[in-house]
């Protein structure tokens, strides 16, 4: 069909303009012994190499588009990025570890790069490659507490319904390299950071819980996300201990904004959900549909996205064939036990809405990929899909109270697949209208 096929096309074209391959180019040019970032400007000493480190599901695409812009300049470091997102490098190690769910891999990538940091000299330039996934592939565990406490409070956090924003608050206070430690531990006045947001807002302190940035949340915000969920009390003993003691000062709080040792640090944000859509609008143009971006500060509980992208479809009065842009990212509460992600939770409920509305495409995935724990980076729906999954007998509404969307869409033939993308800069929905 033309229009499910324009929709996944349209897609694809969000995914390619936010590749590191392109990105990286246009924000890192190196002449004359001068590497320049942004809009600063470093002289490299000689004899000693540009240190790279990074984290994320785009780490290793990024590294490799650096190692390819500076062929000539003595690189040194390590990226962390998501299994099976590893790409070959010339200079640079890479490891792959755990995501959503930190793993030992990822603990032990993230000392060596705390070693490493710690090697780097007055003088020296760091250059800081961060995606959406570094917080849990920056893996670490405060004292007192282990790796699998940690992985519990994560997967509470990932079923609880909590946003981005206050997932990463929590992340934050229970490592020793998020909320802008990491940072601290070069002793070095050149430092960049370029970075892809994977966050409704483009919140640099919350990209993969801001690991360079100064931190304006505190130990009292993370204790009241906790308990506006109702996981405090399902915590385990060495984590609730922790956030105890950084409640009453014990623990020393995240440096926070005007700190001075993190002046010399520049946080350039290079790629972003916007530019993703600004892309598919012109696709889209250029394929011939009228087309319109929604918002791209999405966000909410994934049925009601859902029912406010349909309801926006069924209201246009405008000409056709339409499509119709929302850029951000959804949450979802799970209670059932099926296999899905939050854009496949949304393609289903959309589909539910669209089971007597023919000539309305939806499509929901993320740019990473990578939908929850599936292969697919997500789904669409319409009206010949979902009747012909009442002709096989498959009870819709079923499948979305169980979150067992990837189920439903893996036999109606739903599910879009791209693999990793190695870039991140949340999802892209959908509407198609003819």
């Amino acid at each position: 069909m033309i229009i499910r096929e324009d929709a996944i096309s349209i897609f694809k074209a969000a995914v390619a303009a936010v590749q590191p391959s392109s990105l990286m180019r246009q924000h890192v040019h190196f002449s004359d012994g001068k590497l320049t970032v942004c809009d600063k400007t470093f002289a490299l000493p000689a004899g000693r190499p540009v240190w790279v480190f990074g984290a994320g599901k785009a780490a290793a695409a990024m590294a490799q588009a650096l190692e390819s812009i500076l062929p000539d300049v003595s690189l040194e470091g390590i990226v962390i990025t998501k299994y099976e997102h590893a790409l070959p490098l010339q200079h640079l190690q890479v490891v792959e570890a755990g995501h959503p769910l930190p793993d030992e891999n990822g603990v032990k990538a993230t000392a060596q790069m705390v070693s490493l940091l710690k090697a780097v000299q007055p003088g020296d330039l760091v250059l800081f490659l961060l995606s959406g996934g570094a917080s849990a592939l920056l893996a670490d565990y405060p004292e007192g507490s282990n790796l699998v406490q940690v992985q519990q409070v994560f997967e509470l956090l990932l079923k609880s319904g909590a946003d981005i924003h206050e997932m990463n608050v929590v992340r934050k206070h229970l490592s020793a390299v998020k909320g802008g430690r990491l940072a601290l531990l070069a002793n070095t006045t050149s430092w960049c950071s370029l970075i892809l947001s994977d966050v409704v807002g483009d919140d640099l302190s919350i990209i993969g819980s801001g690991p360079t940035v100064a931190d304006p949340s505190t130990f009292a915000d993370a204790v009241a996300i906790l308990d506006k969920y109702n996981l405090t009390e399902k915590l385990p003993r060495g984590i609730h201990e922790h956030l105890q003691q950084g409640l009453t000062g014990n623990i020393t709080e995240t440096p926070k904004p005007g700190n001075l040792q993190l002046e010399a640090v520049h946080n350039f944000l290079i790629g972003s959900n916007g530019i993703a859509l600004k892309a598919a609008k012109e696709h889209a143009t250029n394929l011939g549909y009228a087309t319109q971006i929604l918002t791209s500060t999405a966000t909410g509980e994934a049925t009601t996205l859902a029912e406010q992208l349909v309801a926006a479809a069924k209201d246009w009065k405008g000409s056709r064939p339409t499509c119709l842009l929302m850029g951000g990212e959804s949450t979802v509460m799970v209670t059932g036990k099926g296999l899905g992600g939050r854009n496949q939770q949304l393609a289903l409920a959309a589909g539910i809405l669209l089971s007597t509305q023919p000539g309305i495409t939806i499509l929901s995935a993320g740019t990473d990929g990578t939908d929850g724990p599936t292969d697919a980076a997500g789904a669409f729906t319409d009206y010949a899909l979902m009747n012909s999954a009442t002709g096989k007998g498959l009870d819709a509404a079923h499948y979305l109270r169980q979150h067992d969307a990837y189920h439903f869409f893996e036999k109606t033939g739903g599910l879009i697949k791209t693999g990793p993308t190695q870039t991140n800069v949340m999802d892209i929905m959908l509407a198609m209208i003819s």
